[in-house]
């Protein structure tokens, strides 16, 4: 057929809208992408054929093509994925997963009415923060606390309302750069404090503090390097020693812990993470963290420490912009509670579960993971992939623990009859889509931040992409 024939062949919009494929489309999915996909896919037709390239399809084919882009336009953008890299806390794939009765209480709370800002016992308007303040302070052991939506909102309304048009005294190795392009120097501008530089890179004394505090000192900020290290020729002044300082001169000392952890690592042999009550107890006046890194909750930012500057913090008009809603409260509160039982936290929370996990019991996981790719696959697909578990080790992500690697177990896949990177590719863009890392010539499954229930629909998604 000649280019005008192949052209007038082509089915009309209307034509396709009105059929009783079209009529069917229009009851499952939104008319302006029913509309959409069905031009895109004939003018996509249009242009092969007046590239010369064009063949006549069957018709079928081409109401197949139509609905894959329906499909594709109609679903969520916001997808759920398997987890297989290993990285706990990681930031693209939304960092902390929150346990089943959390989800619970968020849906209970977002799918009603509730007393976020009504005193129910004294029957009039209350404060939204007063249902996780009480909790904060008993976990933290600071004098009161409050949480905003995310560490850098944290640090900014806290150098906004205690140092505005003040100086800030920051040791030149604690002015950090974290994702995001977040950097110290450039909040403390925004937040209208001035940055007051001491020491040098690597060493900062006590008396660089001193000789820097005048009368328009506002604070001294400490800042935890959280996810990256300075070793050899290096000194830094402890929280304690700080605090003796702001004692001395009465300069409040803040601390941005930043990864916010509650438990003491020590016993797994953690030493690089303090906890936030440790810097509490040490002296710090505040302390700011997040919420959704060791702490394993929601998105949010943790302040804590002396009720005074608690208090003004809260009253600052930028508390409006960058405050909680009901959902994130609901899940943070739920959160919190399992903290006030160590043991309970360590079970119930999955960032923290998932960090200390037994290796010999992700061995176990990664086993099982394997034993099932491999009868799934069965004789031809022993011939087409080679399937091990081995020993490597995971990362906590998120800018914590960033020198502390997690003894784990992987599943190793090297499949014969498609590359790896193909095998990844189709992983990803599968349902449901598995995230995993390449090394070595193999696609690692590691079995660490793959949960129970997740073992099945994973062994299909690396079965489906096999084949």
């Amino acid at each position: 057929m000649d280019k005008k024939k192949l052209l007038l062949s082509l089915p009309a919009v209307d034509e396709i809208v009105k059929s009783k494929v079209g009529i069917e489309w229009l009851r499952k999915y939104p008319r302006v992408y029913v509309i959409r996909a069905i031009r895109e896919i004939i003018q996509r037709k249009r242009k092969t054929i007046l590239g010369g390239k064009y063949e006549m399809d069957d018709p079928s084919d081409l109401l197949q093509e139509i609905e894959r882009i329906i499909e594709k336009l109609s679903g969520f953008n916001l997808q759920p994925v398997i987890n297989a890299t290993g990285v706990v806390i990681h930031t693209n794939l939304g960092r902390s997963v929150l346990s089943e009765e959390i989800m619970k209480r968020v849906s209970m709370i977002a799918g009603g009415y509730s007393n976020l800002e009504y005193d129910i016992d004294k029957g009039e308007r209350g404060k939204r923060y007063s249902h996780v303040q009480g909790l904060l302070r008993e976990i933290t052991g600071a004098e009161d606390g409050i949480i905003v939506n995310n560490n850098a909102a944290a640090v900014f309304i806290s150098l906004t309302a205690l140092a505005k048009g003040r100086e800030v005294i920051v040791s030149r190795g604690e002015l950090v750069e974290i994702g995001g392009s977040f950097r110290i120097p450039d909040v403390m501008a925004s937040s209208g404090a001035i940055l007051k530089e001491v020491g040098t890179t690597n060493k900062t004394h006590a008396y660089d503090y001193e000789r820097a505090v005048t009368d328009n000192t506002a604070l001294m900020l400490k800042v935890h390097q959280s996810n990256f290290r300075m070793i050899g020729f290096t000194e830094a002044l402890s929280i304690e020693e700080m605090a003796a300082l702001g004692k001395k001169y009465s300069v409040p000392v803040m601390f941005d812990l930043g990864s916010g952890c509650l438990i003491d690592l020590k016993p797994y042999g953690i030493h690089i993470e303090p906890t936030v009550q440790e810097m509490i107890k040490a002296g710090a006046d505040i302390v700011t963290f997040s919420g959704d890194k060791l702490l394993g909750g929601p998105q949010a930012g943790v302040i804590v420490g002396k009720r005074e500057l608690i208090e003004k913090i809260a009253k600052n008009p930028l508390m409006r912009a960058v405050r909680v809603d009901k959902m994130t409260l609901a899940a943070f509160e739920a959160t919190l509670r399992y903290y006030l039982d160590e043991g309970v936290a360590k079970e119930r929370i999955p960032t923290v579960s998932m960090l200390l996990q037994d290796p010999e019991k992700i061995k176990e996981k990664a086993k099982k993971i394997a034993r099932m790719l491999k009868a799934g696959l069965g004789v031809d697909g022993a011939q087409t992939a080679g399937i091990n578990v081995i020993e490597d080790v995971s990362q906590s992500g998120g800018g914590a623990l960033a020198e502390v690697p997690l003894r784990t177990f992987v599943v190793s896949v090297m499949p014969s009859a498609i590359s790896i990177n193909e095998l990844e590719v189709r992983l990803r863009l599968g349902r449901p889509h598995v995230i995993a890392r390449i090394r070595d010539a193999a696609l690692l499954l590691d079995a660490r931040t793959v949960k129970t229930e997740e073992i099945g629909p994973l062994v299909q998604a690396v079965r489906a992409a096999m084949n």
